[in-house]
């Protein structure tokens, strides 16, 4: 127990996080609009959850993911304009030490960097902070954009798991990706 409420208070304590164009924050019911613009993109939702068709949706998904249980989960926003643009989590299994990374970004801004910037921004409490020996992150295998934007924090091949679980009605098989607290300890020298 004491490893979990450690980590916990390492979370709490980190609920806001800045990196040069973002603020990684708490998600509230207040962004609920912004969340919307980009979760009723079906493009954009495609791999990541169902479409939202209307607000009250995005207000319910905000209410049960976000509120429910906050630590470690941040909206993206940026800093010149306040507007929320993205998610991001890192959900710690403190027992094994480890992590899993996710995210999701309003299409309007793909391609700009800004999800590599919030990954690293987690990759650091998770490695520095936290202390773990592992964070890794998961994506289906006909979503290969994702796969860049894992290959870009330096994550590294781990495997890959043939129909993993159905999404949205369709087999998935998940790509793997990983990196070990030696490895950011590599990856963080370099990209000083």
């Amino acid at each position: 127990m004491e490893i979990l409420l450690n980590d916990n208070l390492i979370l709490g304590e980190n609920q806001r996080l800045e990196t040069s164009r973002l603020l990684l924050r708490p998600i509230t019911l207040a962004d609920a609009e912004d969340m919307f613009e980009y979760a009723s993109d079906e493009e954009m939702a495609t791999y990541v959850f169902p479409v939202h068709h209307n607000l009250e949706e995005t207000r319910i998904s905000i209410a049960n993911y976000f509120l429910y249980e906050p630590l470690g989960k941040y909206g993206i926003e940026l800093k010149e304009n306040g507007k929320l643009i993205g998610a991001i989590d890192l959900r710690v299994d403190s027992k094994n030490k480890n992590a899993e990374l996710g995210y999701s970004l309003s299409r309007k801004y793909w391609g700009q960097g800004i999800v590599p910037e919030a990954c690293e921004k987690l990759l650091e409490l998770g490695f520095e902070k936290l202390e773990l020996l592992h964070i890794f992150a998961k994506y289906d295998e006909d979503n290969p954009k994702s796969g860049r934007v894992m290959d870009k924090i330096g994550l590294k091949d781990e495997g890959r798991v043939p129909n993993a679980r159905i999404a949205k009605g369709k087999v998935v098989t998940d790509i793997i990706k990983g990196m070990t607290m030696e490895d950011w300890k590599v990856h963080h020298k370099k990209s000083r």
